[in-house]
């Protein structure tokens, strides 16, 4: 079985590549090609792909290739994780938005719809390459925003892209140890969009376990959620929030975090990963050890200026751990090539299952997931304020679709200005004009 992975130079492959050496079942992934624009960093990718494999006899074949289509010819499994503009345009994103008082993170508010903006037009030229080289592959999307991009692919490839994310998977698992559960044993309560999902119940041999958390001020107080938000607001909801949406429930403060640092997110990762992928060019660098090294100081600056702003610190050493996507990429293979069902939080068409939306809003449940592919399970309704956001949220997606096919500046301003955290239609109009000035992917937006 043949796995292609689009953005096959980027940081985070050998995360994939380590679940598939796990992996030794018959119908297994056998063949990884590496796809990427930059031949270097394809190259620096390989030579730790290579030093995992040794001493394993059968591990996948790995092949590289800036040749889109001959990555993609015969693939079964297509995981796409692309970065349109690279860090550097993450850093811009995120400095342009800070410019004008408002968010500018990877996936959420400007910095998101200016993400988003670069990224769909590319992800459906691809969806487009995907169906007609490799019309019966599954793809796996990791690519950000994954719900808005994968919403994108949907209307090329149909239920045949599935999107995942770590976040509700290292949610789930924290609170479950926290209530001394098997994470593994632990069915969740999850609903939302990609980065803007609540977690509403966790139950361990039928019972649901949440409610005594939320009665437990210490316990509360043990996870990096129930920091990050305080008890009393977790209380208040009933919920444990996506940690991304702290970004909303304490916007203020974290914009002024943002705005204080010395750097962004984007900025650091950008400086991080040149100076890794410059260590790479060097023939007798261990190859595996610099990327551990370099991933380990990754995980532990993970959202540290939202740490800083709600005074919580450092990270705890077990809450290191990834959240987990290559497992659940492997989880989703195995389900779909082998048969091997699984109950998995992805990013699906919506269907019947959010009556708030429409059926073809991808949305972030758990699913079941056959050979078939993944199937969203029945959810209760999410209270009103829940509805609120997800709603405006997916208002806002929708405008950048529109924008990315019509290329209509008038829309892309429209996208800007009904996002929530973007509380100004002036604002919105400067950040268009900022964004398009520092992107030569946003050349398409016409006045």
């Amino acid at each position: 079985m043949k796995l292609t992975i689009l953005g096959g130079g980027g940081f985070r492959v050998p995360l994939v590549y380590g679940a598939l050496l796990g992996d030794h079942a018959e119908g297994r992934v056998t063949r990884v090609t590496l796809y990427d624009l930059d031949g270097g960093r394809l190259s620096a990718v390989a030579r730790v792909l290579a030093e995992q494999g040794e001493g394993v006899p059968d591990a996948p074949v790995v092949t590289a290739t800036t040749d889109l289509d001959e990555a993609l010819r015969g693939a079964d499994f297509v995981f796409s994780a692309i970065r349109v503009g690279g860090l550097e345009g993450r850093a811009a994103d995120e400095r342009i938005a800070l410019a004008e008082g408002v968010l500018g993170q990877e996936t959420v508010g400007a910095g998101g719809i200016a993400y988003g903006l670069r990224t769909v037009p590319v992800a459906v030229r691809i969806a487009h390459r995907i169906a007609a080289l490799a019309p019966d592959a599954w793809v796996i999307n990791f690519t950000n925003p994954a719900g808005l991009v994968t919403e994108a692919m949907s209307r090329v490839l149909g239920d045949r892209v599935v999107g995942i994310c770590d976040s509700p998977v290292g949610l789930g698992r924290r609170v479950a140890r926290v209530l001394g559960a098997d994470p593994d044993r632990a069915s969740i309560d999850y609903v939302g969009l990609n980065h803007l999902g609540w977690l509403r119940g966790l139950r361990i041999d039928g019972r649901d376990e949440l409610p005594r958390l939320l009665a437990d001020e210490e316990a509360l107080g043990s996870f990096e959620e129930g920091r990050l938000f305080g008890p009393e607001w977790l209380r208040s909801l009933g919920a444990v929030p996506n940690e991304y949406l702290h970004y909303y429930y304490f916007n203020r403060e974290a914009v002024r975090a943002y705005r204080t640092a010395e750097r962004t997110r984007g900025a650091y990762l950008r400086d991080q990963q040149a100076g890794f992928y410059a260590e790479m060019e060097k023939p007798d660098t261990p190859a595996l050890a610099a990327w551990h090294r370099t991933l380990a100081d990754r995980e532990a600056t993970y959202m540290a200026a939202n740490r800083e702003s709600a005074g919580i610190g450092e990270r705890d050493e077990e809450e290191l751990e990834s959240g987990g996507y290559e497992k659940v990429a492997l989880a989703l293979m195995r389900a779909i090539a082998r048969g091997e069902r699984a109950t998995l939080i992805l990013n699906v068409r919506n269907g019947p299952t959010l009556a708030a939306l429409d059926a073809d809003a991808v949305i972030e449940v758990p699913c079941f997931v056959d050979a078939n592919g993944a199937h969203p399970v029945s959810v209760s309704p999410l209270p009103y304020h829940a509805v609120g956001l997800v709603t405006a949220v997916k208002a806002v997606e929708r405008e950048v679709l529109a924008a990315a096919e019509s290329g209509s500046r008038t829309t892309a301003v429209k996208a800007f200005a009904l996002h929530p955290l973007v509380d100004s239609v002036t604002v919105a109009r400067r950040l268009v004009d900022g964004y398009t000035a520092a992107h030569e992917g946003l050349g398409y937006l016409r006045r």
